[in-house]
């Protein structure tokens, strides 16, 4: 249980990436523990989708700026991405899909391969861009984008120093 209270207080989200890509061991172990990610009703609701290509990476960062409003790359040259849908025909589908980026994140950390949440996914797959991805990658047009989890190996200056806490953080009532 301490490996896992530490792993939470020492991730960090990483915005600069080596190129060299995570081992298929890492990406393996990420994605397995994602999928015991608790869902509503154990619906396992959310949807993922691994992207590694770099023609289509460099398609959703593009994607991603328009967004944004932006010409910059919102996804920091990180070389694997898994895309992350939710269902919205589930009332708690926005709930699970979130609860999926967070249990990425810190498998992720677990296993030595930094990470970053990237928003902005509803409205990527809402482009026809977008859902043109969606149907290539067989992905049921009951799912919306919400999120984006990068994934790769941190670059020097990618990760930003520990924040302190806020003192009023928790409340006890």
């Amino acid at each position: 249980m301490q490996e896992t209270l530490t792993d939470i207080r020492t991730r960090r989200s990483c915005r600069k990436y080596l190129a060299e890509q995570i081992t298929d061991a890492q990406l393996d172990a990420i994605l397995e523990a994602a999928t015991w990610t608790p869902t509503g009703r154990g619906k396992q609701s959310p949807q993922m989708v691994v992207v590694q290509d770099a023609d289509t990476l460099k398609e959703l960062s593009r994607l991603n700026a328009q967004i944004m409003g932006t010409d910059s790359d919102p996804m920091y040259g990180a070389p694997t991405a898994v895309v992350v849908f939710t269902d919205s025909t589930n009332e708690n589908g926005i709930l699970d899909a979130s609860l999926l980026m967070g249990t990425l994140m810190l498998a992720a950390h677990a296993v030595g391969v930094a990470s970053c949440w990237i928003n902005r996914g509803k409205g990527m797959f809402e482009l026809p861009e977008g859902k043109a991805l969606m149907q290539k990658w067989g992905v049921d047009a009951k799912y919306e984008g919400l999120a984006i989890c990068i994934l790769g190996y941190a670059a020097e200056g990618g990760i930003p120093p520990v924040k302190p806490r806020r003192d009023d953080y928790v409340i006890r009532a």
